[in-house]
């Protein structure tokens, strides 16, 4: 479903992804790890079609993004750092918003189903998302996908903010869509949530993906270590 094909965006000088070669299947959650100004959030921006690459190719679902990104994002489903709904509007309003935006027509039961899918309490269902945490919005955000039937779920740090909790929660929905076959890319720092929630595991420096592991294949500790291995640090960071 996500494919990249010697994948590069430059600035300027600099080279911000390096011939990123990648391929995420249904049913997959793979996550980026790196640090900051490692290329995660570019991968994601080349992806959705924010930017255009220098060179090289990503597709979803067998469509080149950069020649088709409007038909690329019927299949996709984005969740950021900070998801941006609209404040003054209810759960179940925000949800047939942008639900009619996917050219969606749902119900107000059908509504409320999806977002009780996504693990929303009922009766948060009417309170006007300014109210709710960080948490509760990003359920939301699940409840867009789900309601969008999207066949790629792309993430760009969803978890930094949450309490292990709200953490755990997340991870647990992200599992409930991999079951229903969606592909999904994760790029994070939480070296915990990723061994928990992925399938593969890259590891990102200097926009290169310079190591790959199978999540059932190692150990928590053992992934900390290729962490710290590959960006050289000395000191643990979990």
């Amino acid at each position: 479903m996500i494919i990249t094909t010697d994948l590069t965006k430059k600035y300027g000088d600099q080279t911000a992804l390096d011939h990123l070669n990648l391929k995420v299947d249904e049913g997959e959650i793979y996550c980026l790890l790196g640090a900051n100004g490692a290329g995660k959030t570019t991968t994601i921006n080349l992806l959705l079609g924010f930017v255009a690459p220098t060179s090289g190719s990503a597709f979803i679902n067998q469509l080149n993004v950069a020649k088709k990104p409007k038909a690329t994002k019927r299949f996709l489903a984005y969740i950021p750092e900070n998801l941006m709904l609209y404040p003054s509007l209810t759960a179940v309003e925000n949800l047939d918003y942008f639900s009619g935006i996917a050219e969606k027509k749902l119900s107000k039961i059908e509504l409320k189903e999806f977002l009780e899918d996504a693990g929303l309490q009922p009766e948060a269902f009417n309170k006007h998302i300014s109210t709710f945490s960080k948490g509760m919005r990003q359920k939301v955000g699940i409840a867009i996908a789900l309601a969008k039937d999207a066949k790629v779920l792309l993430l760009d740090e969803p978890t930094s903010g949450l309490d292990p909790k709200a953490s755990n929660e997340f991870g647990q929905l992200l599992q409930k869509l991999r079951s229903k076959g969606v592909a999904t890319l994760m790029a994070t720092h939480d070296l915990f949530r990723a061994k928990e929630v992925a399938t593969r595991i890259g590891i990102m420096k200097n926009g290169l993906l310079k190591q790959e592991l199978i999540a059932n294949d190692i150990s928590l500790a053992s992934l900390e270590q290729a962490y710290l291995d590959t960006m050289n640090y000395k000191e643990a960071v979990l």
